[in-house]
């Protein structure tokens, strides 16, 4: 049955951005091992925008659980949509009731999830995830159910970011008085949750360290949602910089970053973006802490944080500090980011290994 069920794959991962593309290495991994199969994915309408010229992925499914497929009725009918299709497998790291549910009533002949999901009794196979692991290390790992192990895949996050957006930001960039010849630095001060979000002040502090230490132009990234503390940031700055922040999508932001030679970045999907472009990362850990297996996947970057008794307080941080005194946002420093951003400045850009070793950022508790 194995070596039939690589016909046709669906991978459903209908979380957010960032778990998406931690979700690349597994469709790497597959089309890798069986170059025939047809494989699909089924993901939210922001990662499709991502991810639709990605050369491993045949075909992209959108799954709008918050808009037009949400609910009960928005279940049945995608799971009908796909049933139509013929899969021959489908894996989900998604661990959602309506993930497991949507491939039962889909009626896929071989469905793989994790033991902890919700309803993983619908699945015919499941895996134990690991908390303890990196979750591109937890996504491989269903692969177990078919006898492969997390340590004999690649591990490496790949997003081609594609000649034409390249083209297309580095002709905005220059219409925007951007140099080609300087020092590109990146800062992405957005996130959903705004215990996960270092404070305007922090970045611009930073930038302004940066600018008198480098000459350089900094790039400020984030969508229509960051336009207020992107603005914000840039007044504090007294306009050194690009503002990006809402203005471009998301391919032309994953071209963007690609040019840079370090991404200053709060734990968001970005974050995950820049790594899988294999930009180097300061990635700053307010609210949540790297145990919860989130943290940059690379070799090349550095993780800073406070170390506080208190973090993390959700799984995702929170909208509010339940203590009231955002300590873990407040006690990381700009001069903390520079030190960081000299390090990585300083060692020499390679791109990421496509073999089968764990990456880790370098962790500084400050």
């Amino acid at each position: 049955m194995d070596s039939l069920a690589w016909q046709k794959v669906l991978i459903l991962q209908n979380g957010f951005l960032g778990d998406t593309v931690l979700t690349l290495p597994l469709l790497s991994e597959i089309k890798l091992r069986y170059p025939s199969a047809k494989l699909v994915l089924a993901c939210s309408p922001l990662a499709k925008e991502l991810l639709q010229d990605h050369p491993d992925i045949d075909e992209i499914i959108v799954d709008d659980k918050k808009g037009s497929d949400r609910g009960l009725s928005g279940i049945w009918r995608k799971a009908m949509t796909l049933k139509r299709m013929s899969f021959t497998v489908a894996l989900t790291p998604h661990k959602s009731l309506r993930s497991a549910l949507m491939l039962y009533f889909a009626g896929i002949p071989l469905r793989v999830g994790f033991r902890q999901s919700a309803a993983s009794c619908l699945f015919h196979r499941r895996v134990t995830r690991e908390p303890q692991r990196h979750d591109v290390e937890r996504n491989l790992s269903l692969l177990r159910a078919f006898g492969i192990q997390p340590e004999d895949c690649r591990r490496t996050t790949w997003l081609p970011p594609g000649s034409g957006a390249v083209a297309v930001v580095k002709k905005l960039l220059s219409s925007m008085g951007v140099d080609e010849r300087k020092t590109l630095i990146g800062i992405n001060p957005g996130s959903i949750w705004a215990t996960k979000r270092w404070s305007a002040e922090g970045f611009a502090g930073a930038i302004q360290l940066i600018k008198k230490n480098y000459d350089c132009d900094v790039l400020l990234f984030g969508g229509p949602a960051d336009a207020e503390v992107a603005s914000r940031i840039q007044e504090l700055c007294g306009g050194i910089l690009v503002n990006l922040a809402g203005k471009i999508g998301l391919r032309e932001m994953a071209a963007a970053l690609s040019l840079c030679r370090v991404l200053i970045t709060n734990d968001s999907a970005p974050m995950h973006m820049a790594v899988a472009c294999g930009v180097p990362t300061v990635a700053i850990f307010c609210a949540t802490t790297p145990a919860l297996g989130f943290y940059p996947y690379s070799d090349n970057a550095i993780l800073l944080e406070k170390d506080l008794s208190c973090r993390p307080c959700g799984s995702h941080g929170g909208r509010r500090c339940p203590l009231g005194t955002e300590d873990c946002i407040r006690l990381i420093s700009p001069t903390h980011v520079l030190q960081a951003v000299v390090k990585l400045l300083e060692r020499k850009r390679e791109s990421a290994p496509a073999g089968k070793d764990a990456f880790s950022p370098e962790f500084i508790r400050v």
